[in-house]
């Protein structure tokens, strides 16, 4: 290569590099805005919640946490990669709808700490019996799972593994990016910190509302 193109790679190397620091440094700025959960509770009246719920909103990006009906803190969050589509099939990387629960909780995930949800639920799993997706034998199965297990296991036809998830190892860079970036395979997936604050809060058999 000549001088000149070798310049030209040089300067649009540099351009992007430094584009991309300002904006994770616009996305710090918004970070260090946000009210810790312990000051949002002080701030709506609460020392400890004792019927922590979660409602989870695909149109705005957030999730919502709530004492009771008591609206307490929202999150920003990202859904899975193919973001208009409602889950209802293995694969489809869209992020699933409806009312969940939180039915186990894994402190040592990939994606740092991981609530699973209950999907596909008893819904999920009679709308795929009704479309011939599943067989009679596959939704009893489910139905039995639903009740008596608390996790629905991965269904071939419906998917699973669904759930509320931090960022892990790349999480200094998503947690701060000022726009919204869709990267799952379905799941809700916010920054560590983010995280950490729902970890002191939910349980299993915390209900999960995604609409």
């Amino acid at each position: 290569m000549d001088k000149n193109t070798i310049r030209n790679v040089i300067y649009i190397s540099l351009t992007i590099i430094l584009f991309m620091a300002g904006v994770i440094v616009y996305g710090v700025i918004l970070n260090i805005r946000e009210v810790p959960l312990q000051e949002a509770m002080v701030g709506k009246g609460f020392t400890q919640l004792i019927d922590p719920n979660i409602i989870i909103d695909r149109n705005t990006y957030t999730l919502n946490l709530y004492e009771d009906t008591v609206f307490v803190k929202s999150y920003r969050v990202s859904f899975g990669r193919n973001v208009h589509k409602v889950k209802n099939k293995a694969g489809d990387e869209a992020t699933p709808v409806g009312e969940y629960k939180i039915c186990s909780i894994d402190t040592s995930h990939q994606y740092y700490i991981y609530f699973r949800l209950n999907y596909p639920n008893l819904d999920d799993a009679a709308e795929a019996l009704r479309k011939g997706w599943i067989t009679q034998k596959e939704f009893n199965q489910l139905k039995f799972e639903f009740y008596y297990e608390g996790c629905t296991k991965y269904n071939e036809a419906l998917g699973g593994d669904i759930g509320i998830h931090g960022i892990g190892r790349l999480n200094y860079i998503f947690k701060n990016l000022p726009f919204v970036f869709n990267w799952t395979n379905g799941s809700i997936a916010m920054s560590d910190e983010n995280m950490n604050e729902l970890y002191s809060i939910v349980k299993v058999g915390t209900k999960v509302v995604i609409k």
